[in-house]
């Protein structure tokens, strides 16, 4: 029997059919397309009526108050962004579990050691106050913004566990000046070191290194004024020159305008022998900073900074009042000039891998600080007028290396005090021992917004003429909130 024909037949019904199939999905897809375009033409269509009532509204007559705001707004330089109106804003949390093998009296034994600061006003803005068991730290709210194609503005507050606010940097920078000059005015952090510019949530550490902390304060030197930087053209070489003028009152070595004593901490009445008087404050600014940034161009994945700086105080004054801890303690006041100079280097190797595997960062630092003052207030008169030459210095180096995608090893010494004395007219009259620290800390960055860190370290202080051994563990986070830009170099 021949089954030709029936599958013929059937071969030919289908290929009839298959053109109908087709062009019923072809209508049907046309006719989606249809009822899309038509919704995204009336969309439109609302849009444009929209932008015609705003432009008839902000045509129609206004107030003479309203106009001459308009004028002044038209006539000034405005940000095609309208970041003026819409600052970038992020909120930093900073939060560290805590602990140490002196019961909890760790942090107070680095506010204690023994130097040319020790006990005049170190941990006013102490990010490093901590309590055994959980602590929630200073919480960072960042606001920043271009105002306009000349000026960009930036401002940082901190807020406490306790909530207490305190404002930490406000300033404005230039964006338009030629031949590389910039300028910045108001509160904030100098550009001197490397280390010094950075907020505690750019730190690769917990807390803050040894000769920081007892030479330039818990964060570093941060003061009210101007700043001139400089960006030459030099080839294959970065060149960056600096120049502050600050008011010279948020430092401990560069305060002004301190008030004699008029009685004892303790609250007895001084003595009846208490003679000389503190100088009036000088007129700002009061201290003078420079420094200079050099970087040879060694390539895409290798870079290398060396810096130098020097800062100068032309008042500095500060009490000694110790009666609360000893009695028998005397009260006296000094006042002088002072002066910090140091040298940094920083190495980075940026191995290209995911997750900064393989990168390697390098930094050292040196810090030396002096201060020429007599006395110009003594409990016991007979000693006015005497000099006293202060003298310490300390260095940090540090270094991390990220061995595996988003982790990263870190290790660090610092001390401080190599040199660390006072001297009076018959010679040394105080010589104190060095305080040193090794710190290891191990990073999970688990992407740009968000850290844990493990760290421990083991000191050796310096403390009323003993030395005292402290171990401490610190696990901390880090959590940033909204805008984060990149960090600086």
């Amino acid at each position: 029997m021949n089954h030709f024909p029936v599958w013929a037949l059937a071969t030919a019904g289908i290929l009839a059919s298959w053109p109908a199939a087709a062009n019923s999905d072809i209508d049907s897809l046309r006719a989606e397309m249809a009822q899309l375009r038509q919704a995204y033409e009336q969309r439109i269509t609302a849009l444009e009526q929209r932008l015609k009532d705003a432009e008839s509204k902000s045509t129609a007559p206004a107030s003479a108050s309203t106009r001459a705001s308009s004028t002044e707004a038209a006539t000034a330089p405005q940000s095609g962004s309208g970041s003026a109106f819409n600052p970038q804003i992020s909120l930093i949390l900073d939060g560290v579990y805590y602990n140490d093998d002196r019961r909890g009296a760790g942090p107070e034994l680095l506010d204690s050691l023994d130097g040319i600061n020790h006990g005049h006003g170190h941990g006013d803005h102490d990010h490093g106050g901590l309590e055994r068991g959980f602590n929630l730290r200073e919480t960072e709210l960042v606001f920043s913004a271009t105002v306009s194609p000349h000026f960009d503005a930036w401002a940082t507050l901190t807020l406490s566990a306790s909530g207490d606010v305190e404002l930490e940097e406000a300033y404005f920078d230039t964006r338009s000046l030629p031949y590389g000059l910039k300028v910045r005015g108001g509160k904030f952090l100098s550009g001197i070191g490397y280390l010094n510019s950075q907020h505690p949530h750019q730190w690769d550490f917990v807390d803050q290194n040894l000769p920081y902390r007892t030479l330039l304060g818990e964060h570093g030197l941060s003061d009210t004024g101007l700043r001139l930087s400089w960006l030459p053209k030099t080839g294959n070489w970065y060149t960056q020159l600096g120049v502050e003028a600050l008011q010279g009152k948020e430092q401990t070595f560069a305060t002004a305008g301190e008030e004699t004593p008029t009685a004892r901490a303790d609250g007895a009445p001084l003595a009846p022998t208490a003679a000389g008087g503190l100088s009036s404050a000088k007129a700002g600014p009061r201290l003078l900073t420079l420094f200079a940034k050099l970087g040879p161009d060694l390539g895409a994945n290798h870079a290398v900074q060396f810096g130098g700086w020097l800062a100068q105080s032309r008042q500095h004054q500060e009490i000694h009042d110790h009666t609360l801890d000893n009695p028998a303690a005397s009260v006296h006041a000094l006042e002088g000039t002072g002066r910090a100079w140091g040298l940094d280097a920083v190495y980075k190797y940026d191995a290209g891998r995911y997750g900064g595997q393989g990168n390697v960062k390098l930094v050292g630092e040196y810090l030396r600080l002096n201060k020429n003052l007599k006395i110009a207030f003594h409990e016991l008169g007979a000693l006015v007028g005497q000099k006293r030459d202060f003298t310490q210095d300390g260095f940090v180096v540090q270094g991390t290396y990220g061995f595996a995608p988003h982790w990263e090893a870190g290790l660090r010494y610092d001390v401080t005090g190599l040199t660390n004395k006072v001297d009076g007219p018959s010679g040394t009259l105080r010589n104190w021992d060095a305080s040193e620290r090794w710190t290891a800390a191990l990073t999970w960055r688990i992407d740009h917004f968000s850290l844990f860190r493990l760290q421990a370290s083991s000191a050796k202080l310096a403390i009323d003429g003993e030395r005292e051994s402290v171990n401490q563990v610190y696990l901390q986070y880090q959590l940033s909130l909204g805008a984060h830009g990149a960090h600086s170099f």
